[in-house]
């Protein structure tokens, strides 16, 4: 729902309305439905409205309390609105709208900052009080909605998207080496406030900040490690924790879809809404691809359609992506490490047409040790705590029933020094200029938080501290693109609070991971996709994307004539060489070549 922008002029300087509408103009896609703008001298809001909750003029923004105090800006959903508002009547408040925006605004005059706690739901927004002339900003707990700023000794802007801050820029941005090096290395961006821009950084998850008088304050509201001490539940109540947070996320007044991959988290999404809440007119979207072609999910998806009436199909290409390539780069702002991203792109590209909010299975992997090398956490934690006879039974299980050395590799892999796993991956990665290496290896967080986990349990939540959000900035970019609002019913803060204060049996057990949510799934979920072992969610077949003629000359073309920032971080002549290999089918290097292409269009985008 919605995009919001707005500039804070420190220096006293009135706000130029133009500004406000050019920023507003560069995420109009975000909210083609209305906006708005509240200028008072130097504090300027802006706003475009995707309506998804009562679709009248009521709720239109910037919205004033209504003494006209505060002045709300407001991206995102509160699904327990309902439940808020009739709290919030009780204390005697009345109510002109059926939105949430105004039971936010209420909130927040009636409970302060503490308002973030009541809130189930996703959010970044804005309150300013005309009085004290104080801002208020906050993010939801895990970053499912983005705010991204610039700050200066002059002026505070922001804004939902990296684009409509550069609108309001004058100066040229300069590259973050860090965060590329992280990237490039690690295929990790979004763990930390930091930007592929030096100068933009985004508003950490589960924090709230404060400006008054050209002070900027920052606090952290919301911190996942200290909420993981409930009690252990069995199947059938995290069945229907999982099925309530469901059910709150299809409260809308426009039509909802379901992002369908095939894997086990969408496919249990659709499940339970189709035969749980007995809705099987729900509208699901998926991509395919030729059957045994790598990432082709048809066989999966194909079993859901005894229970859905409305399945909608795409087929990415490595023509259609060739053609789409200029325009996702663009609308992404920030290179991505996968053209997985492609795929929920043309995802949401289909489902334009039919919804205008959709459920996607994002979050089940960070708290359900979805991903492989969460093996690898496990056999170590079993191993440091001497667990001999369950690790020696984990193993087993693990080897027969995935055919696999990739767990063990990672079980290896989380016992190396943190320098070494750095290294390690330099090897794979041996493209990488050595001078920009040696300048951003040394103590790098991601080896030493992430991929140093002592357990589980902190693996998982560290996966929600610093890898979890670049899935959600790219599914809210590729669903607000085709201005449709993305919902991830696996965070709702109750079920991930209550998932992670499970014990390791729920996450991994007998060689099966998401073990719990396989179990309430049992006669919901058809058994092929309930038991099913693999994990691929949107991928596609990029390796032979890679091979078609067109995108050859393309690659070469783009490695031989690349500009020279680029070859600051990569070797060209090395990375032609692996192309070759590619080309050859001596190995598979395809993402490493989409992260080649990826990276020098953003930063022929950047300097020009």
């Amino acid at each position: 729902m919605c995009g919001i922008v707005g500039c804070i002029n420190f220096n006293k300087e009135d706000v130029n309305k133009n500004l406000l509408t050019n920023m507003m103009d560069a995420i109009k896609h975000r909210g083609p439905n209305d906006n708005g703008q509240f200028i008072d001298n130097n504090i300027g809001l802006g706003f475009v409205r995707l309506s998804i909750i009562d679709l009248s003029s009521a709720g239109h923004q910037p919205m004033l309390s209504d003494d006209g105090d505060l002045v709300l800006t407001f991206n995102g959903e509160i699904y327990n609105y309902i439940e808020l508002k009739e709290e919030l009547e009780g204390l005697g408040y009345r109510f002109k709208t059926k939105t949430d925006s105004e039971v936010l605004l209420k909130s927040y005059q009636e409970w302060g900052e503490r308002c973030l706690d009541k809130f189930n739901g996703m959010w970044a927004f804005i309150i300013y009080n005309t009085k004290t002339k104080e801002i208020f900003g906050a993010r939801d707990r895990f970053g499912i909605k983005p705010f991204y700023y610039y700050k200066n000794r002059d002026k505070f802007i922001y804004a939902s998207e990296i684009k409509a801050i550069k609108r309001a820029l004058d100066e040229k941005l300069t590259i973050n080496d860090e965060v590329v090096f992280n990237y490039l290395l690690f295929n990790r961006t979004d763990y930390n406030e930091n930007t592929f821009y030096k100068e933009i950084k985004k508003l950490p998850h589960g924090h709230y900040f404060k400006i008054k008088n050209g002070e900027f304050k920052l606090t952290r509201w919301y911190n996942l490690k200290d909420k993981c001490n409930k009690e252990p539940i069995d199947s059938s109540d995290y069945l229907n924790k999982f099925t309530s947070s469901i059910k709150l996320r299809l409260r809308s007044d426009v039509p909802v879809g379901v992002c369908l991959s095939g894997g086990l988290d969408s496919s249990s999404i659709a499940s339970i809404i189709s035969k749980k809440l007995n809705q099987k007119d729900i509208h699901t979207f998926s991509a395919v691809y030729k059957k045994g072609q790598r990432g082709d999910e048809s066989d999966f998806i194909d079993e859901m359609k005894p229970y859905l009436k409305n399945m909608h199909f795409i087929t990415p290409t490595a023509q259609t992506l060739y053609k789409d390539l200029i325009d996702m780069v663009k609308y992404l702002d920030e290179p991505v490490p996968t053209t997985s991203i492609y795929a929920q792109y043309c995802v949401m590209k289909l489902a334009q047409k039919d919804v205008v909010v959709t459920l996607d299975g994002q979050g089940a992997d960070e708290q359900l040790a979805g991903y492989h090398y969460f093996y690898g956490f496990y056999f170590k934690e079993l191993l440091k705590s001497f667990s001999f006879i369950k690790l020696l039974s984990e193993l087993y299980y693990y080897t027969s029933k995935h055919k696999s050395l990739f767990g063990l590799k990672s079980f290896i892999f989380f016992l190396l020094p943190d320098n070494l796993k750095t290294k390690l991956k330099s090897q794979s990665n041996h493209y990488i200029k050595e001078d920009f290496y040696n300048q951003n290896a040394k103590d790098n967080i991601l080896a030493k938080e992430l991929y140093g986990s002592g357990s589980l349990k902190n693996a998982l939540i560290n996966h929600f501290e610093y890898k979890l959000e670049h899935l959600l900035k790219w599914s809210d970019l590729n669903s607000m693109r085709f201005s449709i609002e993305s919902r991830v019913p696996f965070l709702d803060y109750k079920l991930v609070e209550q998932t992670l204060s499970q014990p390791n049996d729920s996450y991994i057990k007998k060689g099966l991971t998401k073990y719990i949510l396989r179990e309430a799934m049992k006669n919901i979920l058809p058994e092929k996709i309930r038991m099913r072992y693999d994990k691929l969610g949107f991928a596609t077949p990029e390796d032979e994307w890679f091979r078609e003629e067109f995108f050859k000359e393309y690659i070469v073309d783009i490695l031989n004539n690349s500009s020279e920032t680029f070859k600051r971080f990569i070797d060209t002549s090395k990375a032609l060489q692996m192309y070759q290999k590619h080309l050859n089918k001596e190995i598979n290097c395809s993402k490493e070549i989409w992260k080649w292409i990826n990276l020098e269009l953003w930063i022929r985008e950047l300097e020009r």
